[in-house]
């Protein structure tokens, strides 16, 4: 077991929270990473294949999932809050569910929010705190506001980008330096190297997403694994200000017109109309659809269990 400030602060053998991807966890995923010694983090839409409406349908499966991961570990994981404006009935929802199933991790998007992070101190619960474009100013207001931990997020990242262009390896000791409290490293990392250079620059832990994707337990689809192996850097396109995704027809064409007339917003509802990252990486549909990954796609080169790609990732911890 490594001993630092995050594992201390998360009871876990290593300093690693898996991202809560959007669609792309569920239970299996979510325990076998808190098995592994990590912490499995619920991403929104878990173990989803299909668009649920409505708040009540969200949070009854959200609660399915949760007691479904209890009964696959004995040890903590956590769940995705996601800030929303006011009347924020699926970030109530989701908080209302988490607080009456005794959740004590909370992986926090947006900017830092006083109402929230309270919330979520009156039932003793630990915030990871991590707005979508990381500054000095956010990470010392969410610091100030209670967030316990902070993720220091690079451009590298897969999912939604941050809108500095910062790299990871430029982010982590600029937030380091700013910061009395742990700070977690994420944004193309995908290998034990990318963790030595993570701890090397001072960030205290790693924060992954995309590396969890091609795992057996993930729900990724079985095509979209294959595409992300076999993908390439090379191969992917900015499609709005603040997404990139593997070429195919689809992205080409949204590509394309982002470099002609810069309406990202535009290209993100496209997106969004059809599903999100839904159809192309839960469903398979990954020739006519979106496929989001980190820039370090050229490192994923094998699918393997969770505790094998935990094994490797912190494989330098051991020694």
């Amino acid at each position: 077991m490594v001993i630092n400030s995050i594992t201390s602060l998360l009871k876990t053998k290593y300093p690693l929270v898996q991202a809560p991807m959007n669609w792309l966890t569920d239970a299996k995923l979510v325990a076998a990473v808190s098995n592994a010694g990590g912490l499995g983090v619920f991403g929104p839409n878990p173990s989803q294949t299909k668009m649920i409406h409505g708040a009540e349908s969200h949070m009854n499966q959200m609660r399915h999932q949760i007691r479904l991961a209890k009964q696959l570990t004995d040890h903590e994981f956590g769940i995705n809050i996601v800030i929303e404006d006011k009347p924020a009935i699926h970030m109530n929802e989701t908080l209302k569910v988490a607080f009456e199933e005794n959740l004590h991790y909370f992986a926090v998007v947006g900017d830092p929010n006083q109402a929230v992070y309270d919330q979520i101190k009156a039932h003793s619960g630990i915030i990871i705190a991590r707005p979508l474009t990381p500054t000095i100013y956010n990470a010392q207001l969410a610091e100030k506001l209670g967030a316990d931990v902070f993720v220091a997020t690079g451009y590298d990242e897969g999912g939604i980008l941050p809108q500095s262009g910062q790299g990871t390896f430029t982010a982590i000791p600029m937030i380091a330096d700013a910061l009395n409290i742990p700070v977690l490293a994420a944004g193309g990392i995908n290998d034990h190297r990318g963790v030595n250079a993570a701890l090397a620059l001072g960030a205290d832990g790693v924060y992954v997403g995309s590396r969890f994707l091609v795992a057996e337990e993930a729900p990724t689809s079985w095509a979209a694994k294959q595409a992300i192996l076999r993908g390439k850097y090379s191969e992917m396109v900015l499609i709005s200000h603040d997404q990139r995704a593997l070429m195919n027809t689809f992205t080409k064409k949204l590509a394309t017109d982002y470099a002609q007339h810069h309406d990202g917003q535009k290209n993100d509802l496209s997106v969004s109309n059809r599903g999100g990252l839904l159809p192309g990486m839960r469903l398979g549909k990954y020739e006519t659809d979106v496929i989001s990954v980190n820039t370090g796609i050229d490192l994923i080169r094998s699918c393997g269990s969770v505790q094998q790609i935990v094994k490797d990732l912190m494989q330098d911890m051991n020694k």
